[in-house]
């Protein structure tokens, strides 16, 4: 994370380094960061937090950056985004402090996504990005000490890859924990939970992935086989290497969206299937679309800390995820509440947040665990959690572990998945390119399969349009005093959000 010059420049009084000889305890004990600081190991270059600099009475390597020092560490960072593997590397050989600098590991990853690494699936992990990119072994590696750097921006992105997740995922207050059932019938799902997040921790028992699926099995199973992990595509044994020793603030997260068809396993309700849907969430309405449905299932896999800042998810669908092995922290929120650290556009299309979920842990989570609408659960291999359409949602795995998920449609959800579809039409996502449409492709199956129910889902879709229609309205002062719409006059002042002089009637304002 990069600082401002302001807090670059002032020390984070609250940041010091914990298991060094020149540690010091803060007195302010309602800051949740001290006692994150004081589990945070002795940084491997030895650098410190800025703080500690006022306190050393020795040489500060600042010093040797000569010109350079005019520069805030944030900039520096900045402009060595810019430099090849080569310059990056000698630069890093002038003195301590750029040594600090050239090792921050974030850069070479940037230089390993741009390399002939990137289309490579298969290679020898050496731990971080640095080292695979340089092709360094443990023994060509050199340690240079650098207890006397002072750096927030250097020093921040190792607390927060050593943040505790305990501290955030434990104690939820009983008013924020998620539902946890055993199982459901799908009226009991129609009637009072299809809203609702809940997790069931005997639905998915008789699955054959829980017996046979683990982090080595699939290893010993699939080691070949190449498998998307966010902008790379890697053999499983690969990422396995990934895994077993890695140490980013934002690990890579397995996400593929493919794995059936790689791996030649059965989905759904046959005898050699490896899992299928559970029958409590009933009918999956986009299943009517066969193979123009946009990609609606994923294995995910990933290391402790890694997992999904806060989004929603696409379409207006809802989902399923199921824990295979190991265990998630889930934090949520209903579809119209304020997160706490997340902004949204005018027309939800965009979302800025904290760029790790370790980031939103240290700022957010305790204001976030205040709020009445939060809702918080941990959700163990063998059980499965229900995210409704709209809600907002951060996941975090609080050890190594694998997920299977499923996005769908539900009933009782029909109506905002339709008016996603027909007014959000620039955030629909999944498709295949050559699906064109895919509204008007859903109402003419729906209309085919269940034209009662496609009937009632447009009728609730034109009727919150029309109130939101109506709002709109009444802030912008279309009605005239004799209750009338005004006539829009020439030359004068025209009110709007950048969009142009017209709002189409269908346009969501919000």
């Amino acid at each position: 994370m990069l600082l401002s010059t302001d807090q670059q420049q002032k020390p984070n009084g609250l940041i010091f380094e914990a298991n060094g000889n020149e540690s010091h305890r803060m007195t302010d004990e309602d800051d949740a960061s001290t006692a994150v600081e004081s589990s945070v190991p002795t940084h491997p270059l030895g650098i410190k937090p800025l703080g500690n600099k006022y306190f050393h009475t020795g040489e500060d390597a600042r010093v040797n950056l000569g010109d350079l020092q005019v520069l805030p560490d944030e900039m520096l960072a900045q402009l060595f985004e810019y430099l090849d593997k080569r310059t990056l590397r000698l630069l890093g050989y002038a003195c301590k402090f750029l040594y600090a600098h050239c090792s921050y590991d974030d850069l070479w990853k940037t230089i390993f996504l741009e390399s002939e690494f990137k289309d490579k699936s298969s290679f020898q992990w050496q731990g971080s990005w640095r080292a695979t990119v340089l092709g360094l072994s443990p023994e060509k590696r050199i340690k240079i000490d650098c207890s006397n750097v002072f750096s927030d921006v250097l020093h921040r992105p190792f607390v927060c890859s050593h943040v505790s997740l305990p501290k955030y995922t434990r104690n939820i207050p009983p008013a924020n924990k998620i539902p946890s059932l055993d199982d459901l019938t799908y009226d009991e799902f129609a009637e009072k939970w299809s809203k609702k997040p809940f997790i069931l921790t005997r639905c998915i028992q008789s699955w054959p992935v829980l017996k046979s699926w683990n982090m080595d099995t699939l290893h010993k199973m699939y080691s070949d086989v190449v498998f998307r992990a966010e902008a790379v595509d890697w053999s499983f044994d690969t990422y396995y290497q990934y895994v077993m020793d890695s140490h980013d603030e934002s690990p890579l997260y397995l996400f593929d969206k493919k794995f059936a068809e790689k791996m030649a396993i059965e989905v759904g309700q046959t005898k050699d299937a490896a899992y299928w849907n559970p029958d409590c969430f009933g009918k999956d309405l986009f299943e009517l679309l066969g193979a123009e449905r946009p990609a609606h299932r994923w294995m995910i896999i990933g290391p402790e800390r890694s997992g999904s800042t806060f989004h929603k998810d696409p379409n207006a669908t809802s989902a399923w995820n199921a824990v295979i092995q190991g265990a998630k922290y889930w934090i949520m929120f209903p579809p119209s509440a304020q997160v706490p650290g997340v902004y949204v556009s005018e027309d939800h299309s965009e979302v800025t947040s904290p760029l790790s979920i370790a980031e939103w842990l240290l700022e957010f989570h305790a204001e976030a665990r205040r709020l009445p609408e939060c809702r918080e659960g941990i959700c163990h291999a063998g059980e499965i959690l229900h995210v409704p359409s709209g809600w907002w949602h951060l996941v975090v795995n609080i050890e190594p572990g694998i997920a299977l998920t499923q996005n769908f449609v539900p009933k009782a959800h029909l109506s905002d998945v339709l008016s996603f579809l027909k007014y959000k039409a620039d955030q629909i996502s999944g498709f295949k390119k050559e699906v064109e449409g895919p509204y008007t492709l859903f109402v003419e199956r729906l209309r085919v399969g269940y034209p009662e129910l496609l009937e009632e889902a447009v009728k609730q879709m034109e009727e919150k349009q029309g109130n939101k229609k109506r709002r709109w309205d009444q802030v912008v002062g279309h009605d005239s005093a004799d209750g009338g719409p005004e006539q829009k006059k020439g030359g004068g002042f025209s009110f709007g959000f950048g969009f142009g002089d017209d709002i189409d009637e269908h346009d969501e304002i919000p």
